[in-house]
């Protein structure tokens, strides 16, 4: 069993190193992004499933179309994500993925804190002010 554990383990690590060397390697602001859409899907889970105050759906509840349509986007996102990584490398430079990531980490924020909103959840100045730097920042 442990044996088989060692190959599995091995495995998993050899496919996300794959992965981490097709994005040129891994740095903080796509950990922020992937945690930051993690937390924005299963915020938008909750809005429509417990509060069914969604707008991705008429009735506002929960509708699997919607949630597979999320999980799309954020394929998206990343497969984006993959292409800045890649003429970065073609370039020579980091700025485009560093742009690109700081400019979807902004988006994601701002679903976590619209669906905050639709929960009733008050948002602190703090937030808001950190989500407005970002944004000068993408621009």
């Amino acid at each position: 069993m442990t044996e088989f554990k060692s190959v599995i383990l091995a495995c998993i690590g050899a496919i996300g190193g794959g992965i981490a060397s097709l994005f040129g390697g891994w740095t903080s602001a796509m950990t922020t992004l992937i945690i930051f859409m993690m937390i924005d899907y299963i915020t938008g889970l909750v809005v429509a499933g417990v509060f069914r105050k969604s707008k991705k759906s008429e009735s506002g509840a929960l509708e699997s179309r919607a949630g597979f349509k999320g999980l799309c986007r954020k394929g998206m996102i990343l497969l984006i994500l993959l292409v800045a990584c890649r003429l970065d490398l073609a370039l020579g430079t980091t700025y485009i993925k560093d742009a690109v990531c700081i400019a979807f980490v902004v988006n994601e924020a701002l679903s976590i804190v619209e669906n905050a909103g639709l929960m009733g959840v008050p948002i602190p100045k703090a937030i808001t002010k950190a989500i407005d730097v970002l944004k000068s920042k993408e621009d």
